[in-house]
This record gives C-alpha cells, structure tokens and sequence, in this order.
C-alpha cells in the first residue's frame, strides 16, 4: 500500500527531547487507516540524535536524513520534504508545540480542495496554551508585519513549525527555497502565493517549548535580512 501521509522533522541536538516526541508521533499514526512514514532529518547534530532515532524507529516506516554539518532548520526541514514519499508532507517541530493530532483537520482540507495547509497561532479559534515570553511574542509580531509588508499576503503567522502539503506542492516549493534559516517558512509561503497554490491558514493548538533553539537576538535579525532578499531570490 502506497504511504498516504509522511511526518517530516527536523533535529538538531535533540537526543533528550526525541524519545518522547518520536514515542506521541508513533503512537498516532498507528492508531491512522493509513501507511506513514516519519523522516527525521538531522541538522548536523553533535549529539546522538541519528542514532536515538534510528533506534527507536527501527519497527517503523521510517528515513533518517542527515547533514555533514549545522545547515539551519530550513536545509533541514527541504532535505526532509524533499525525500518523502507520501501524498501529504507534515513537518512539525521537534519539540511537538502543536500536537500531531492536529493534522487530521489539515489533511481533511488538503483532501478536499487546498494545496498546503498551515498552522496559525494568530486566527481567531487558535488555542495558545502556554505562549512564549513577552520579548519574543513582540518580536514574532513585528516580524509577521514585515513579512506581510514584503513577502505575503493576508496570512497572519508564517513561522508556527506545522504545515502540510500535497506531496506535488512540496516537491515544487522545497525544490526552489533557497533559505537555510528560520525565515524559510516566510520564503515558502512567499512562493505558494506566487505560483498559485491553494493555500489555507488554520488555528491551532500551540504550547510554547521553553527550549527553543531560536537565538531571541540574533536570529531575529537575519531573518529579518533574509524577508527583506526573497524578493530578489526569486525575481
């Protein structure tokens, strides 16, 4: 039986927070009526987040991705999209901020009429349990304003780590991201909007983790650059 739906994510130092994700993501899709895989693309990592992954998914259909080096989320996250075999392409963060269960709505409109589906912390009907502090909301804020000045239009959080895709859409986009960073979702939606995608935004369930890799200073600030040169990287 083909694999209907393959769970991308991307990893870097996560051997402590693996075993449980990994041990939720597995625990739902056996429950599904459909084949699944989970590919877990490894960033590099320094740790033994290969080998965890590899162990603990070794009864499962499974593809363990990794990187001679630390490339960034958004390499990550392509080499991932790009080697999965599924009709529909998950990637959700490590860290399972929003809980798998929430890609069954995601696939219900993929299967009906949209292209790619992403997770939103900002429409009404979103479910922010545990939020992050107050210095990094206001910044993520801004930066969804820059972006939507910039890259996209009329989507109100680019950078929540759960989007679903229509495997012929995310072999096109992830194919043209030219981002490693962070900002790579921003890039993603950018091009969705400009080739035509289908693209709907969807609320969802979303607890802060408070091991976050994102750099509150520096980050911000290349990807604020990076928002600024999608324009120029695709014209």
């Amino acid at each position: 039986m083909a694999t209907y739906l393959s769970v991308v994510i991307p990893a870097y130092n996560e051997e402590k927070r693996l075993p449980q994700s990994l041990a939720v993501v597995m625990d739902f899709l056996k429950k599904q009526p459909y084949e699944s895989e989970i590919l877990v693309s490894d960033d590099g990592s320094r740790d033994r987040t290969a080998a965890i992954a590899k162990e603990l998914l070794k009864e499962f259909p499974h593809q363990i991705l990794t990187a001679p080096q630390n490339r960034g989320k958004g390499h990550a996250v392509r080499q991932g999209m790009l080697e999965a075999t599924g009709a529909y392409v998950l990637f959700t963060d490590a860290d399972l901020s929003t809980p798998i269960e929430e890609v069954a709505g995601f696939l219900a409109h993929l299967e009906e009429d949209q292209d790619v589906v992403i997770g939103s912390r900002a429409l009404p009907g979103s479910q922010v349990e545990i939020h992050q502090n107050f210095l990094r909301e206001t910044m993520g804020k801004v930066f969804n304003l820059i972006a939507q000045r910039w890259a996209f239009k009329d989507i109100h959080d680019s950078q929540c780590g759960f989007k679903c895709f229509r495997r012929e859409a995310a072999q096109k986009l992830f194919s043209l991201q030219k981002l490693d960073g962070f900002s790579f979702d921003v890039e993603i939606v950018y091009l969705a909007q400009k080739l035509g995608y289908r693209l709907l935004e969807l609320p969802v369930i979303w607890r802060n983790s408070v091991q976050s890799r994102v750099q509150v200073f520096r980050d911000p600030l290349m990807m604020f650059w990076d928002v600024l040169r999608i324009r120029s990287l695709h014209s």
